[in-house]
């Protein structure tokens, strides 16, 4: 599919190509540093088919788009801008502002990001091994001893499985070390030294097994891997990237290429095994076992707390931060049990998506519908933030109704202790990230969670939909109800005074041919369009030059104002409407300028046309010449 449009209407939207910094995404959405926020024109991204939602946080400008899609959007928007920005994700917002822990939770963001596809994937091999190997059935019988000829293929994916677990020093070192300023290779170079093959592997410890050592001038120093470690590779990365830019600094050039990583990489690794490795070593199990007491001691309650605030934690991007804290749990699963973070994710996504599909019962939204039917299946495989930021936030009593069905799903996961062994689709496929012993518990907390919010959201919509509707009558605002099809004899007033003409008369030969419907033609006076009927409003083009809607009759109507218009971006054309509105017959919808438009050298004349005129229906003019708005200018007849 081209989303080469969509890409010029998203850039134009955030200010154009001057406005942009930098441009990047992550796997749902678009991320912008831009120079002025003020910029933004969030009406018309909302009109922008692609567009789930928006959000602004740290510095970035983020618009949703959906995985899948957001890499081909954000290709079109680099081909766009071209050398203008840098495409890097570690491009900092001009203004670093935020409190300290907002930037710390960025920069583990940032790092833990790139490698979470490496991580998941071993998640999800590992879910397959555990599905093969597993005692379903009777005496304690898995898959696999009762078709031993599976055996190889399960000790296959055992392997693939643990190997980015194993080697996530290597990952890990690579992304951290690019990301605090180093060459990334020497920091993969220093992973790749903590998991060497002569190193006492660090599953090993604990085991009784003889820990090997290092004689240094009488000092014992351990020969112990950092096997599935997280804090270790974090801080000797930084260390790497702060001596190697220094001895950058202090080299001469003739000499930096040959000393410096190899003085970065010596000094860093003997700081690693003698000091830096076995302190973070033992602040990471500390740090994993007193998350799980906690989580442990405070049992379903505390699971309800972090099941209820999970998906506000999602919205100031916090739980990125997670994502060490979780890489670590299931590393450590033999003392930890597992990961009570992906579990809670997943009741909490399951909620997201459970609320959406009420929402879409709900609501009479056309563009909300569209967005709840795909949303909220793929909050149910994963990928909430289509559905939140695009539905639920917006509407806010989702968004709290997930909440309550994500708290009650979440205790009911800490009450039964079910813990995932590693990671994947936080969503209905997490099945294959918890023991099989356990499918019944998450299946169960999947349920409440679903059931729950999509309760919650249908009562709580109906008491909106129901103050909505009160507020309404006390405006003295009719609702509106739009025919499905052309009514017989149905007329619409004129939309606009000025001179009317057959359609034919267009300058345009589209036009002029009925290409797109058929209709008149209007040379306006003073530049207000006004709807012609009661009506919704279907779309406002992005660059406000044009309007559809549909009258309480079925008509369906294009109003185009002037010719080629779409070239001058909307600066002639102030809107008053928007997608979805709900106007009475007269109100003010769209003005324009005329001397403006005619000085930029483009006609103002203006097809009104009827986009939806059945074969066995003709459209008749009721007016020509000089008219002012309001009065009867169509009529459909037999």
């Amino acid at each position: 599919m081209d989303y080469s449009q969509d890409a010029k209407q998203i850039v134009k939207a955030v200010g154009g190509k001057e406005n942009i910094q930098s441009v990047a995404h992550c796997a749902t959405r678009l991320r912008f540093v831009l120079n002025d926020e003020a910029k933004v024109d969030e009406k018309a991204i909302d009109a922008i088919e692609v567009a789930k939602g928006t959000f602004s946080t740290n510095g970035q400008y983020q618009i949703i788009i959906g995985a899948g899609t957001v890499n081909m959007v954000c290709d079109e928007i680099l081909k766009i801008l071209g050398n203008q920005v840098n495409e890097s994700s570690d491009k900092q917002p001009q203004k670093q502002e935020g409190h300290y822990v907002q930037r710390a939770v960025k920069l583990l963001s940032d790092i833990f990001v790139p490698i979470i596809p490496a991580i998941v994937a071993g998640g999800l091999l590992m879910g397959l091994y555990n599905v093969l190997s597993a005692p379903f059935f009777g005496d304690g019988q898995s898959i696999m001893t009762m078709y031993p000829q599976l055996s190889g293929i399960a000790s296959m994916l055992n392997t693939f499985s643990n190997a980015p677990f194993t080697f996530l020093p290597v990952l890990i070192g690579f992304s951290a070390t690019k990301k605090f300023g180093g060459n990334p290779f020497l920091g993969a170079a220093m992973g790749m030294i903590m998991v060497h093959p002569d190193l006492l592997n660090a599953y090993s410890l604990g085991t009784g097994a003889e820990i090997p050592a290092w004689n240094l001038f009488g000092l014992a120093i351990p020969a112990v891997g950092y096997q599935g470690t997280v804090l270790p590779i974090l801080l000797v990365s930084f260390i790497l990237a702060t001596i190697e830019k220094k001895l950058h600094k202090v080299t001469p050039s003739w000499l930096d290429n040959l000393t410096t990583p190899l003085l970065s990489i010596m000094v860093t690794a003997f700081l690693t095994f003698l000091f830096v490795g076995p302190a973070m070593r033992t602040l990471g199990d500390w740090m994993s076992m007193g998350i799980s007491w906690i989580y442990n001691t405070l049992g379903f309650v505390g699971g309800a707390i972090f099941g209820g605030f999970y998906a506000p934690i999602v919205i100031t991007g916090m739980h990125h931060s997670f994502i060490a804290i979780e890489t670590q749990l299931i590393a450590d699963a033999a003392t930890t049990g597992g990961s009570f973070i992906f579990v809670t994710a997943s009741m909490s996504n399951v909620a997201q998506g459970a609320a959406v599909l009420a929402v879409l019962l709900l609501t009479q939204n056309e563009k909300i519908k569209s967005l709840c039917s795909a949303s909220g299946i793929s909050a149910l495989l994963g990928i909430t933030e289509p559905a939140m930021f695009g539905v639920n936030l917006k509407l806010r009593y989702p968004f709290i109704a997930a909440c309550i069905g994500s708290a009650c799903g979440s205790a009911w996961i800490a009450f039964t202790k079910t813990l995932a062994q590693s990671l994947g689709a936080a969503g209905i496929p997490g099945f294959i990230s918890v023991l099989p012993s356990h499918y019944l518990d998450f299946a169960i907390g999947l349920v409440i969670s679903m059931v729950v919010a999509f309760a919650f959201t249908i009562i709580l919509g109906k008491r909106q939909l129901a103050k909505e509707a009160v507020e309404t009558t006390q405006d003295n605002q009719e609702v509106i109800e739009i025919a499905e099809n052309i009514e017989n004899d149905a007329t619409v007033a004129l939309p606009l005074s000025g001179e009317v003409k057959e359609i034919s008369e267009s300058s345009d030969g589209v036009f002029a041919a009925k290409t797109m419907g058929d209709g008149i033609l209007v040379i306006p006076s003073d530049g207000k369009v006004y709807a012609p009927d009661d009506c919704r409003i279907e779309f406002v083009f992005p660059t406000k030059h044009a309007i559809g809607l549909t009258t309480t009759q079925g008509i369906a109507m294009l109003i185009h104002c002037g010719i080629d218009t779409v070239q001058l971006e909307g600066k002639p054309f102030v809107t008053h409407v928007e997608q979805g509105d709900m106007v009475k017959k007269g109100t003010l919808m769209l003005e324009f300028d005329i001397d403006e438009i005619q000085k930029s050298g483009y006609s103002i004349e203006t097809p009104v046309l009827v986009t939806n005129l059945p074969a066995d229906k003709k459209l008749e003019m009721l007016v020509k010449g000089d008219n002012q708005y309001g009065c009867e200018a169509i009529k459909i007849t037999e």
